[in-house]
């Protein structure tokens, strides 16, 4: 059984800097130091024990590699591991001996999500035999940004296959290759997606952090299942290269975290230009923001907030996020901010009519995806299974039988397949420019216009789908769980736990394009006066710590 075990020191401190819970677990044999119990253990507080010589980056490897084995064989988090993970933390804790590190990801090993390519041992597939043993020509530019930074690349999280942009009827967090992650909340529990597994293993610290990617709701759905904060950025902010593709106008990529100040540390570094992805050229700042000098508890002062109540709806399942997010309202009333209640989106009868509400059925997603999946197949210098566009992708997945074809379909493939619209032609810029509309001037800028607003606030559950199509971002944090007596309702495949007890949800923050920094501040501040993340444990925890392995 998985749990907590008792800890000969098992104390909770005060962190000042976070205002979050510091608990510790078991003495160090280094120097006699408390350590730091690896489900909480925030970035500042692995970098103190790093900085302490309370323990090492080598220690945090094995210490995180062993929670992975001990749990995945029921969560199926993590696709594969780092061999060289290990010989990475020891040139690390050799530049920190020389008196040398590189920021606060320096010794941190961080899991990404299997679509951010690496030029290593590890394989990059989406979670797909079609790209098994393919080689990129160099790191994906966040991978890099990652290494340049310190961070150790622990390893690939497991996610929906081709981040759910292949079928009509698979299920969040499966892959042919990683098997069915599920969440850690609830036996069974369906762990969102289409980032699934960067969500459960930051949720029980089978790793320090974790790295996926958007198009619409794959970074802020399973933050929001998992009691994460999470960010979505503006798209542009952070460079797509070398990551397997849905839409160029669409995907984004950003951190799921336990804190929000660990998710602005990540953003920090992954920000930034790129000459191979030149929707990064739109960044309006020459320097990236210190995103983390914006977490503070103060954030809230003076802030005026919208709520477009035209937005959220209610059903017969969600009147528990409904009720919190309503008595959200008096926290933010209360840390200063002012809050504008029915801020509605100008047009939301026009987006709901929008056939490219949806990016499954997106038209201008779809071009996208044909276009953009052939050219990440031809940038590999070694592609084994000779796969060089779409139609070579739906062969091998129709004749190979690990892929679960029929039984998991292929429907979003051959609509995309069918169009009668090309990445670049006339009808997709003038479904571009309609797209953008709906995205902006009628939903999320429609209403920070109208009513003059700084931000706006909604149940995560409802955020992605506004924020997607016209690339805006989006800041998720904790708001709470379903009830003990939330009924168990199962997917139709009868293989995941869609909602049942103990369930995280969240609150978003919406702002304009780049304004993360904004955005992360009003999140910070919520984040220190709430706490909602430590008020339920998962039902799955690894018993692994350091102690156990120094």
């Amino acid at each position: 059984m998985f749990a907590i075990k008792l800890s000969l020191v098992f104390s909770t401190l005060l962190s000042v800097r976070s205002g979050l819970a510091y608990v510790t677990y078991g003495i160090s044999p280094k120097n006699g130091q408390a350590l730091p119990d690896l489900l909480y253990a925030t970035i500042d507080d692995l970098q103190s024990g790093l900085a302490a010589g309370t323990f090492t980056s080598v220690d945090l490897v094995k210490a995180y590699v062993a929670r992975i084995d001990e749990v995945n064989p029921v969560l199926h988090a993590v696709i594969e591991t780092n061999p060289d993970a290990l010989a990475i933390a020891a040139s690390l804790d050799a530049e920190r001996a020389d008196g040398s590190t590189r920021g606060k990801l320096h010794g941190i090993p961080i899991c990404i999500k299997d679509n951010i390519a690496t030029l290593d041992k590890m394989n990059n597939t989406a979670g797909s035999f079609a790209l098994l043993g393919a080689i990129p020509p160099s790191d994906s530019t966040v991978a890099a940004k990652l290494k340049a930074a310190g961070a150790i690349i622990i390893g690939k999280c497991n996610l929906s296959q081709w981040a759910n942009y292949r079928s009509s009827n698979s299920t969040n967090g499966w892959t042919s290759r990683g098997g069915q992650t599920m969440g850690a909340y609830y036996p069974m529990q369906d762990p969102s997606g289409s980032s699934s597994g960067p969500g459960v293993v930051s949720s029980i610290g089978l790793a320090a952090a974790a790295v996926g990617t958007e198009t619409s709701g794959s970074i802020i759905s399973p933050s929001s299942r998992n009691s994460l904060t999470g960010i979505k950025p503006s798209v542009g902010l952070t460079s797509r290269y070398l990551v397997v593709p849905i839409s160029q106008t669409q995907d984004t990529i950003g951190p799921l975290t336990r804190t929000m100040m660990d998710a602005a540390y990540i953003l920090s570094v992954i920000a930034g230009e790129d000459s191979h992805d030149n929707y990064t050229s739109a960044i309006p700042f020459e320097t990236i923001p210190d995103y983390a000098a914006e977490c503070t508890s103060e954030g809230l002062k003076n802030a005026k907030i919208g709520i477009p109540r035209n937005a959220i709806t209610v059903s017969s399942t969600n009147g528990p996020e409904i009720t919190a997010f309503n008595a959200s309202i008096d926290v933010f009333k209360k840390l200063g901010a002012t809050i504008v209640d029915n801020a509605d989106f100008p047009d939301l009868a026009g987006y709901m009519n929008f056939t490219g509400a949806g990016y499954t059925t997106d038209p201008v997603v779809g071009a996208d995806f044909v276009y953009d999946v052939a050219n990440y197949f031809n940038e590999m210098t070694t592609n084994p299974n000779h796969i060089i566009n779409l139609q070579q992708l739906i062969n091998f997945t129709e004749t190979y039988p690990p892929e679960d074809y029929p039984d998991r379909n292929i429907a979003t493939w051959l609509g995309a397949a069918s169009l009668n619209i090309t990445m670049g032609d006339a009808d997709y810029y003038a479904a571009l420019l309609q797209q953008y509309y709906y995205g902006s001037n009628a939903t999320i800028l429609g209403a920070l216009e109208t009513y003059d607003l700084d931000a706006l606030i909604i149940p995560s559950s409802m955020s992605p789908g506004y924020a997607a199509i016209a690339g805006y971002p989006i800041v998720t944090v904790p708001l709470g769980y379903y009830p003990a007596t939330t009924n168990v309702t199962y997917n139709s495949r009868g293989t995941l736990v869609e909602l049942g007890p103990n369930f995280p949800f969240g609150l978003s923050f919406y702002g304009r394009r780049f304004s993360e920094a904004t955005l992360v501040k009003y999140a910070c501040a919520f984040e220190a006066a709430t706490n909602y993340r430590q008020l339920r444990d998962p039902y799955i925890i690894p018993n692994i710590q350091l102690v156990d392995v120094m």
